[in-house]
């Protein structure tokens, strides 16, 4: 990957258009504010159908470009011009793909049986409440799913999101055909990057969580190296213990760093840089930075470990945990109270469902400065399409489907886009962005400077070449990012 900002979005939702209007988006004309302003592109879900029941997370056919959105061939020339990256879902398929149809038709007879996991396939010897009671699921519930079959018998199969989505067997020789079926046509059109969703919950055994496991790493291993045989990265999506993140990032080519965004909004709420320096310190480089992405705001990122019974601590302690939550509803003036929990039909009950712009009171400033302590830390950032344009909670849609994660999936038009693509905060960002893009020293080595308790001191160095930032979270004006290029005086960006 280019070590610049990437841009997440989804196809439809920026501009609203397919794949071609999002191309002559993030290649404008000279001058245009978009105009080079990213390195690569995450696309979210585009295949058939991007609207099901998980906004393109339960595909039918993972092979299929949604028609509304483009073809293959359109992708590929996004691919030319852009790097792009793109989601394989590797857990489970929707629950009206033509192969789940056609088990439910023939049930053993079809020639798809095998693909899907069924509860006798995980516990052969039966499943008692102290089995199922073991395995992890960020949600209330088991994942488990009664479905009658043609003949009028019942399956129980395994459903680790939502009924819709039915998880596939990866370690049958159907479920790994399946996969790399998958990466051979990504290959084919261009793509160069893959992130791996929902990997973390790919294998099950009996009697086990279910979750990271060894098994998993082994899976998760032998994938990316089939990746990697097609030319393609691997970015892996857990969210997890700390702890286990660090564990991770060894055996893969990236992870993401899902801890930032939470301890970056811990910094604001209470005045205090230690947990985010700490983190600074120990943290993997070979990760992908967000403060925001398609999902909400993660908690359990910097919480104990849930898994351990023993209670491991987090980065911060709960009750400055939970206290953090209601900063942010609060912030939002109640508006992510809504749309978290129980208060919406959520996924996820680890997460906070927000724009991160509203999460800090709509404060333009430090909004600011939580981008700049992103761009600041040690690998790619990625920068979601409502956070490029400091969007606010899209209560309107809330309002209309009732998901929570929508009110951070606003619907920009391209009216929409150019106007806030001249608010000052926008450009501000665009200006950073510029600066992480283009300074050599981001390519150099990275330091944790010396400070008090309330202030934040990050250091790249190359050569001459030298970018610093200072953020005191104790005070409202002392914050500036300085850099110097070889053969230049030095510059100072301040933070109005």
């Amino acid at each position: 990957m280019k070590n610049q900002v990437q841009l997440i979005t989804y196809v439809d939702r920026l501009g609203g258009g397919g794949l071609q209007a999002l191309r002559d988006l993030l290649t404008a004309g000279d001058g245009h504010p978009l105009r080079d302003a990213f390195g690569g592109v995450h696309l979210l879900p585009f295949f058939y159908p991007i609207d099901g029941a998980d906004a393109g997370f339960d595909p039918i056919d993972h092979t299929q470009v949604d028609p509304r959105l483009g073809d293959w061939s359109d992708l590929a020339d996004l691919g030319s011009r852009i790097e792009v990256m793109a989601d394989v879902i590797v857990n489970h398929m929707s629950s009206q793909s033509p192969q789940f149809l056609d088990y439910l038709a023939r049930g053993e007879d079809s020639a798809h049986a095998g693909l899907f996991l069924t509860l006798d396939a995980v516990f052969p010897a039966g499943a008692n409440e102290a089995l199922l009671t073991q395995v992890y699921r960020p949600r209330p519930g088991l994942p488990l799913t009664v479905l009658p079959l043609a003949d009028g018998s019942k399956r129980v199969f395994w459903t680790t999101f939502t009924p819709q989505q039915i998880d596939i067997n990866v370690e049958h020789p159907l479920g790994e055909a399946y996969l790399d079926t998958i990466l051979q046509r990504f290959a084919e059109a261009g793509i160069r990057s893959i992130r791996l969703d929902a990997a973390g919950y790919a294998i099950k055994r009996a009697g086990q969580s279910c979750f990271m496991m060894p098994e998993t790493f082994d899976f998760i291993a032998g994938f990316s190296a089939r990746a990697r045989q097609r030319g393609i990265e691997v970015l892996v999506e857990i969210h997890s213990y700390y702890r286990r993140q660090i564990e991770i990032a060894r055996q893969v080519d990236w992870v993401y760093d899902f801890a930032l965004p939470p301890l970056v909004l811990h910094a604001f709420a209470f005045r205090t840089a230690e947990p985010l320096k700490h983190w600074a310190e120990i943290r993997p480089a070979n990760a992908l930075t967000v403060l925001d992405t398609h999902d909400g705001i993660g908690i359990i990122d910097i919480g104990a470990d849930a898994a351990d019974r023993t209670g491991s601590p987090g980065l911060v302690p709960p009750q400055e945990l939970d206290a953090l939550v209601e900063w942010v509803h609060n912030n939002s003036q109640g508006e992510s109270r809504q749309a978290t929990g129980a208060a919406a039909s959520n996924l996820d009950l680890y997460q906070v469902n927000c724009t991160f712009f509203d999460a800090l009171g709509g404060h333009e400033r430090n909004y600011l400065l939580a981008r700049a302590v992103q761009f600041f830390m040690p690998g790619i950032p990625q920068v979601y399409y409502v956070g490029l344009l400091a969007g606010r909670n899209d209560m309107a849609l809330l309002r209309q489907t009732g998901v929570g994660r929508d009110i951070n999936r606003h619907r920009y038009s391209r009216e929409e886009i150019e106007a806030r693509l001249q608010d000052g905060v926008v450009r501000q960002l665009l200006d950073l962005i510029r600066l992480r893009n283009t300074h050599p020293a981001f390519s150099g080595e990275f330091h944790v400077g010396e400070s008090d308790g309330r202030c934040l001191r990050l250091f790249w160095t190359l050569g001459a070449h030298r970018a610093e930032l200072f953020v005191d979270f104790g005070a409202p004006d002392l914050h500036e990012l300085r850099y110097t290029r070889e053969g230049e005086s030095e510059a100072v960006m301040r933070f109005a």
